[in-house]
Parts: C-alpha cells; sequence; structure tokens
C-alpha cells in the first residue's frame, strides 16, 4: 500500500501569488485538510465557528444532477516534516504529493462545503496556495470573505487585530474591547464572543463588535476633552466595569438575568463611564475605588434585571432611551444625598 497520494496540477499565478489548480475526489481533499478554526483561548486559528446546517445544505445540493461549485481553496502550509512536495512532469503538469495521513491543506475557503464530504467520490475542483503563512492566510480569507452573509463581524475585527501593525493608533476602540476581553483583572475576561470556537462551559454575552462600538463612542467623548491614549483609555474603562462587578456581582455571575452585559447595557453602561471620566481628574480613573464611589450612590437601588425599567429597548433609541433612564436614576441620586 502507497505511502502518498498524488494529485495531478497545473501551476499558475493569482494575481501575485503562485497557486496549483486541479481536481479530486471531495473524500481525498476532507482526508488531506483541516479547518483553523480560531480558538478564543489560546488566540490561534482565524476561522469562524463550524455550521453543521450550512455544511449539510451543500452536501445534499452537490449530490444533485447538474450541480456545481467554484474551486475550493486551499493553503499548503510550510511543513518541517516532508508532508508534501511538489514536482513537475510531462507537457507542464505538476504532481502534488501528500503523505497519508497528514492533514497539511489548511482550508482557506471551503469549511463548509467540504465539511460532510468525507464519504463522496465526487470529483471537485480546487485552487491551492503554496507556503503561505497563517497571517498571510488570514489577510486572504478577510479579502474573500470579508462581505460574507453570516460571517461574524467580530472575527474579522480579531483578525483586523492580529494584522495591525499598531492597534492602539490605529484602531483605539478596538484595543480597548480586545484589552477588556485579554486582560485577567478584568470582569469581561474571555467572555467576548469573537466569532470562534468559544471555551466549553464559558458563558457568552456581548459580541466583540458590540463592545468595540462601544468603546469608540467612549474615546470619541472623552478624547474630544482631554490627551488620552488608547491604553490608559483601556485602564479607565476597565477600572469602571470592574467596580461595577463588584458592586452588582449577580450582574456577571448570572448575566441571563441581567441586561448590563447585554448590547443595551455595554453602550449605556460606557456613556456614564465616560460622564465620569470626564467628570474627573486624569489621576482619579486609575483607581476603580472613583467609579465604586460615584456608582455606589445610585447602581445598587437601580434595577438592572430583565423586568427593570430597560425591559424591552433595543437599537440606536432604545440605547438613547436607556442612558436617559440610568442619567435620570444617578441624577435623583445625587439630589437626594445633596438635600440630605
Amino acid at each position: 500500500m502507497t505511502s502518498k497520494t498524488i494529485l495531478t496540477c497545473i501551476k499558475g499565478s493569482s494575481a501575485g501569488r503562485e497557486v496549483l489548480l486541479g481536481f479530486a475526489a471531495a473524500r481525498d481533499l476532507h482526508a488531506f485538510s483541516f479547518a483553523d478554526v480560531l480558538d478564543e483561548t489560546t488566540g490561534r486559528g482565524y476561522q469562524r465557528r463550524f455550521s453543521p446546517q450550512h455544511s449539510l445544505d451543500f452536501r445534499r445540493y452537490i449530490q444533485k444532477p447538474g450541480s456545481t461549485t467554484i474551486p475550493l481553496t486551499f493553503n499548503l502550509r510550510p511543513s518541517d516534516d516532508r508532508a508534501w512536495a511538489i514536482r513537475p512532469v510531462a507537457r507542464g503538469a505538476f504532481e502534488l504529493s501528500l503523505q497519508n495521513g497528514a492533514r497539511v491543506l489548511s482550508q482557506v475557503d471551503c469549511q463548509h462545503r467540504l465539511g460532510y464530504l468525507a464519504d463522496q467520490d465526487i470529483e471537485l475542483p480546487f485552487m491551492c496556495f503554496i507556503g503561505l503563512s497563517e497571517r498571510e492566510e488570514t489577510a486572504i480569507f478577510d479579502v474573500i470573505n470579508g462581505k460574507a452573509k453570516g460571517l461574524s463581524k467580530s472575527l474579522l475585527d480579531y483578525h483586523d487585530a492580529q494584522l495591525s501593525g499598531n492597534l492602539g493608533t490605529e484602531r483605539p476602540e478596538l484595543f480597548i474591547a480586545l484589552f477588556l476581553n485579554n486582560e485577567p483583572s478584568s470582569p469581561w475576561y474571555q467572555r467576548l464572543d469573537l466569532g470562534g470556537e468559544a471555551t466549553s462551559g464559558l458563558e457568552r454575552r456581548a459580541s466583540l463588535r458590540t463592545m468595540q462600538k462601544a468603546a469608540k463612542q467612549f474615546f470619541k467623548r472623552v478624547k474630544a476633552q482631554r490627551q488620552i491614549s488608547a491604553e490608559d483609555a483601556s485602564a479607565a474603562v476597565r477600572n469602571f466595569w470592574v467596580a461595577f462587578a463588584e458592586l452588582i456581582p449577580q450582574s456577571f455571575s448570572k448575566p441571563r438575568n441581567f441586561l448590563v452585559t447585554k448590547g443595551i447595557g455595554v453602550y449605556a453602561l460606557m456613556e456614564i463611564a465616560a460622564d465620569m471620566v470626564c467628570e474627573c481628574q486624569p489621576e482619579a480613573v486609575s483607581h476603580s475605588s472613583y467609579f465604586a464611589a460615584l456608582l455606589g450612590d445610585f447602581a445598587l437601588e437601580f434595577d438592572w434585571s430583565n423586568s427593570g425599567p430597560l425591559r424591552g429597548l433595543g437599537g440606536q433609541g432604545g440605547v438613547k432611551e436607556a442612558l436617559f433612564i440610568i442619567r435620570d436614576a444617578r441624577r435623583r441620586a445625587r439630589l437626594k444625598v445633596a438635600n440630605g
């Protein structure tokens, strides 16, 4: 029994990248390939999480008479163990030699088309990049799928962060959102949905895109009042959320019962955080105690639950109304303290 499988291809260029073009049985392409799904714990990978329904739909379709598909796109990852090799043969053809049992073809754009075809001999066209790095694969994936229906915007945001040379300057709002997700002292630590494969047991709260949009408004408002870096803004926001989680821990320990960690709560409370930062001297926000003191005046008595005054609010208009309600509660609490 041979230890290798040979696929006959032609070699050419896709714009500025060298590629192989060929045809192979679906079962072979499945056997030698893998989807590099983002692991949100380690940060490795870049693909979206697998959708069984999407893949089953394609399996049903491709077995029908007259069905077809555009070429499946792969990348031959660089390898030191000689798991693959390319050599020229007669009349301009090339042979791609693949070590049996080795998954060396990264599924750049075919994860769901190929997902449930492990038992099929249907011949499919494929295009294969040669030796791209993971970083280069990620960039190409984003170009191909940037406008794809159903692709998580949070996943694309995460890719932007990995590809950025200076994220704090280029996209401070994304820097802030990722800081909240990656900083162990943050109550949002590994809680934001990045669009990849989530760690088992984590209770999902808000998406990276939601937090990033809220952080953008926060940074814009604070930046208009004073000079502040993305790093200092991130620390201030972290301290705000630390204070909130300490005062109302159940909003994070039982997030399904509260609106704090849902979109409406994130957007509105990041505006409250901006209010508090703009009200004080810059050094005050370096301690969570500053935010705890201000939040303690009203947040403990406010009903943050699903049945509270923020119930049913959504969209941009809902955020404005939620913000009005929270600011009013804070104002009334201040008046109560002032009047004894």
